[in-house]
């Protein structure tokens, strides 16, 4: 009786999709409204911290709050907030073998307030060799819970160099390592006598993700979220006038499928799962929102997650394409082109391997605990020339693409909304991605 009932359900909900097709509910008028407000200069790039991103925030919410979400159990409102801390080196004075290290050539990695060691201290001195993985070692070295002196070869200056730029900035930590400092010093082989001293500006700051949701009907308990991120660059080093990175494609683009989708399945009112639509924050300086996001949740009763990256334009595979990161690691991709059948939209596995797509974006953290989480996406991330500059502008978007990837995610997604279909769960990665 229970299957019979099941099956009966799914034929409803179907019958309802075909009824009310995507593109009766989503216009690809809103579409192009939803990215061009996001993108606007007015929202200064969205940026962590910023005025910018607490508005499109606000956007955000007054667009859930129209269509007629819900707040999550257990919140008043649209925003979820938490805190982190930024830490931004104030001094640091570095000697090798009696010889002081130009500022530009030390790398400071430090929760500490301030402190300071020397040869006398019995901390290592560990050397990172121009044959050696340099990301690899540096991970292994800042989760270390000791002071460590590390000796940089010179073959990895630009790596090294774009490090020290972000720290510049501050680096944002969830929780305070009291225990270790990490020097890094470019271009020394030798330290026979040394002697570093720092301190840091460390400031605690709010951070808020913004998500709402569509309770379900029979299958209340279990979830599907509907995800992208909603900050990006902010105002950066000025090219040609302009310095702000609208991030149209990264990711008001996916932003704009969330809000999209969440009205769509509002319309359709009939999701026996509950669905989750969530607006991301700090995918950019480190996924904390997704990260957050996601300590809150117990990932056994999360179903799948569709989380969307940048689809302005069209994919390597042409029209009515895109690819889905780490297809091959459950059957979600199946089972959404199963969905498609009798359209020409297709779903790709993803074409560039060597990126690490996977572990790059928002599904990466409930992904690791077993989730079905995977990463839509268009992007030609190999040839992008918009990707992270100035001139990620709505005028540089394929509206008609985007619009089309929407609808298709609509459609593909319906079992498993409808509850008929279960992805397979991803196999467990030990340690954060």
């Amino acid at each position: 009786m229970k299957k019979q009932l099941s099956g009966f359900i799914a034929i409803l909900f179907l019958t309802a999709c075909a009824v009310q097709k995507p593109e009766q509910i989503i216009k690809e008028a809103d579409v192009a409204r939803l990215i061009k407000t996001l993108s606007s200069d007015e929202m200064e790039g969205r940026g962590t911290f910023t005025p910018g991103i607490d508005k499109a925030a606000k956007f955000i919410e007054n667009e859930f709050k129209q269509i007629g979400l819900k707040p999550l159990d257990g919140d008043n409102d649209f925003r979820q907030d938490f805190m982190v801390r930024r830490i931004k080196p104030e001094t640091i004075l570095a000697t090798v073998n009696g010889k002081t290290i130009d500022q530009q050539n030390v790398l400071l990695i430090s929760d500490l307030p301030s402190s300071g060691f020397d040869q006398s201290s019995g901390n290592k001195v560990i050397l990172i060799a121009s044959g050696d993985q340099f990301i690899q070692k540096y991970r292994e070295i800042t989760a270390m819970k000791s002071p460590v002196l590390v000796l940089v070869d010179n073959q990895h200056a630009q790596m090294f160099k774009r490090l020290k730029d972000n720290s510049s900035r501050g680096r944002i930590v969830e929780k305070q390592n009291q225990t270790a400092a990490a020097v890094f010093i470019l271009g020394e082989s030798d330290a026979a006598s040394y002697k570093v001293s720092f301190s840091n500006k460390i400031e605690e700051l709010p951070l808020f993700n913004v998500a709402g949701m569509l309770p379900g009907r029979s299958k209340a308990k279990e979830l599907v979220l509907i995800s992208a991120h909603y900050d990006h660059l902010g105002i950066v080093k000025e090219v040609d006038g302009d310095a702000i990175a609208n991030g149209a494609d990264d990711d008001a683009s996916g932003t704009t499928a969330v809000i999209s989708l969440a009205k769509y399945y509002k319309k359709l009112n009939n999701n026996e799962r509950t669905l989750i639509f969530v607006a991301f924050t700090a995918e950019e300086v480190g996924g904390f929102g997704a990260r957050h996001f996601s300590s809150l949740l117990n990932p056994d009763d999360v179903v799948a997650m569709f989380n969307i990256e940048m689809i302005g334009k069209e994919s390597k595979f042409g029209k009515n394409a895109a690819f889905i990161t780490g297809y091959e690691r459950s059957d979600f991709g199946e089972i959404l082109q199963k969905n498609l059948a009798g359209t020409d939209f297709k779903f790709h596995p993803d074409p560039y391997p060597t990126q690490n797509l996977f572990y790059r974006s928002d599904n990466a953290t409930l992904a690791a605990l077993g989730v079905p989480a995977h990463t839509i996406s268009t992007d030609q991330i190999d040839t992008d020339k918009f990707y992270h500059t100035v001139n990620d502008e709505f005028e540089t978007l394929e509206v008609t693409n985007i619009h089309a990837t929407i609808k298709a995610i609509a459609l593909s997604a319906r079992s498993i909304v409808a509850g008929t279909d279960t992805p397979k769960r991803i196999p467990k990665l030990s340690g954060r991605p």
